[in-house]
């Protein structure tokens, strides 16, 4: 492909991005593997290049921007090399016309920059958000240790108190090589583990996972056990709980149960668990500002109504999952969110409800914020996340 070729074809994926955000579509990773999928002439480079390019733009503007071209325009004023793709070249983009609009945008909608500072995030804090993330894994120590997994990966870097988390350069290809099929690896950022170890799992444990999702912390959970005791790994979405199986063989992960739930009646499907467990965690479904990193094209998603009626389920899952912990048991709390609304208030609601509950630190690293945690990639140089643990009395 010709640059120009390259940068027309970054133009006609942002455009299919923009509408999936409109329309609550497929995310931007699935749009462009579908793209490419399509059109297997473009190699290896090809492909790396106009990925880098969507993601150039992506990162650009906080506020969705008009169309791909409109993006590409603007960031071509910026950035000499994009403006020389706009050459006319017959699989390329027509040249800028001077009096073309541009877009203009912050890097985080308006909006949302002014609830995170409220929130106690200065610019730093706001700015890492869209960084690119570094490749984080976790060794599963079920299958090998951290030292025999770093030991074969040239440019890998151990993380301070995270004894199992693996760093590698952005970009990393690790899902084809021995490790990944042998069950020795799994992706998994750093702040995730941080934040799963909050539920301090031990053999023997029984342990719910009630928003297990693909089960990246349900098979953490099960290696701190060291597959002795329980996991039950719970969620509402068929798709993606169905992806949890072939992981956990993988992985040898023997102590995981998969159990679909419906929506809004999670507490009648887990009837059998009151009482029960000595830990429940909830990685509760979010506004994922936290995971911009990964996702930058979810701040065109957010909107103040979505984030209304994330909190209404996150609280109803709190009290679901608090009706699970045995006396003297914990419930672990968990978003991706750097909002208070869907963090340190969601605790402090709870324990205004709860006076008999107290609360502990959960994990010694990042920041306080309310009865919990907070981590943010430019203070801790991981994913945004808040964390919470709640003690049951006896």
């Amino acid at each position: 492909m010709t640059p120009g070729a390259r940068l027309q074809a970054a133009i006609e994926l942002l455009d299919e991005i923009i509408a999936g955000a409109r329309e609550g579509g497929a995310a931007a990773d699935t749009l462009i593997a579908r793209y490419f999928a399509a059109r297997r002439y473009a190699g290896s480079k090809d492909r790396r290049a106009v990925r880098e390019l969507v993601y150039a733009a992506v990162r650009r503007f906080g506020d969705m921007p008009a169309s791909g071209r409109a993006a590409m325009v603007a960031l071509a004023d910026e950035d000499s090399a994009v403006a020389a793709m706009f050459d006319g070249s017959p699989r390329g983009p027509a040249p800028i016309d001077p009096a073309e609009v541009r877009a203009a945008s912050g890097r985080v909608p308006a909006w949302l920059d002014r609830a995170l500072t409220l929130c106690g995030l200065d610019a730093a804090d706001i700015a890492s958000l869209i960084d690119r993330a570094p490749l984080d894994l976790r060794a599963n120590r079920l299958r090998t240790t951290a030292d025999q997994a770093a030991a074969l990966f040239p440019e890998v870097r151990r993380i301070d108190n995270v004894p199992d988390a693996l760093r590698l350069p952005a970009g990393s290809a690790v899902d084809q090589t021995p490790a990944w099929r042998d069950g020795w690896i799994e992706i998994q950022d750093a702040g995730s583990q941080m934040v799963t170890a909050a539920a301090r799992a031990a053999p023997g444990m029984q342990v719910v996972d009630l928003c297990a999702g693909a089960g990246g912390k349900a098979l953490a959970l099960a290696a701190a056990m060291d597959n002795r005791g329980t996991v039950l790994a719970s969620d509402v979405d068929r798709a993606r709980l169905s992806r949890l199986a072939p992981r956990a063989e993988r992985a040898g992960a023997a102590i995981i149960e998969p159990r679909l739930l419906d929506p809004n009646r999670e507490a009648d499907a887990l009837e059998d668990w009151r009482d029960r467990a000595d830990v429940v965690l909830i990685d509760a479904p979010c506004s994922g500002t936290g995971t911009w990193r990964r996702n930058p094209e979810a701040r065109w998603r957010l909107t103040p109504e979505r984030v209304e009626r994330l909190v209404a389920t996150q609280r109803r899952l709190i009290d679901v999952g608090a009706a699970l912990v045995r006396p003297g048991g914990a419930l672990v709390y968990i978003v991706c969110s750097l909002l208070d609304d869907e963090g340190a208030s969601q605790i402090d609601r709870f324990l205004a409800d709860h006076a008999d509950w107290t609360a502990e630190q959960p994990i010694p690293q990042g920041r306080p914020r309310g009865q919990g945690r907070r981590l943010t990639p430019a203070h801790d140089a991981t994913d945004g996340f808040f964390v919470a643990r709640l003690i049951r009395p006896c």
